[in-house]
């Protein structure tokens, strides 16, 4: 096959073909066919989309009130610290020398928030020692100020 023959092929299928037997008939009774056996499933669909905003509504009120409980119990555990706070504050000393003053409010400051870590996690190591070793600084800064006079 030459290039001609092969352009001639060519323009012959850019000419409109009329098919063989008419194609409406067929369309329109697959199209008829398939509506009356799609009733239940379009009902269905209908029914789910109806369904959708109210579900999305339900979901929605759910994580409020999941966000809602979660704020409530983090300010009902953050009040009872502060309530457990004052307690552990009387405890707390002041030298008087200015020196050493902001070592011990600093020490304070650090045991108090170490207690209240412990009572989250009462049985963590690692607080333990931390609470440990700042009870042995205080002591250490007591023995200074009673060095000190």
């Amino acid at each position: 096959m030459n290039e001609f023959e092969w352009r001639q092929q060519m323009r012959k299928l850019h000419q409109p073909i009329a098919p063989g037997r008419d194609l409406w008939g067929a369309i329109d009774t697959a199209l008829v066919d398939r509506d009356d056996s799609a009733t239940p499933a379009r009902a269905a669909r209908h029914a789910s989309r109806q369904l959708q905003p109210w579900l999305f509504a339900a979901a929605l009120a759910g994580v409020f009130l999941l966000a809602g409980g979660i704020g409530l119990r983090l300010h009902r555990h953050a009040t009872a610290a502060m309530d457990g706070a004052p307690a552990l504050a009387n405890t707390s000393w002041n030298p008087s020398d200015p020196r050493l003053s902001g070592a011990a409010i600093e020490l304070d400051a650090a045991r108090l928030e170490l207690q209240q870590a412990m009572q989250q996690s009462p049985h963590s190591p690692s607080l333990q020692r931390l609470l440990a070793r700042t009870e042995q600084q205080q002591t250490q800064l007591r023995h200074l100020v009673h060095e000190a006079g």
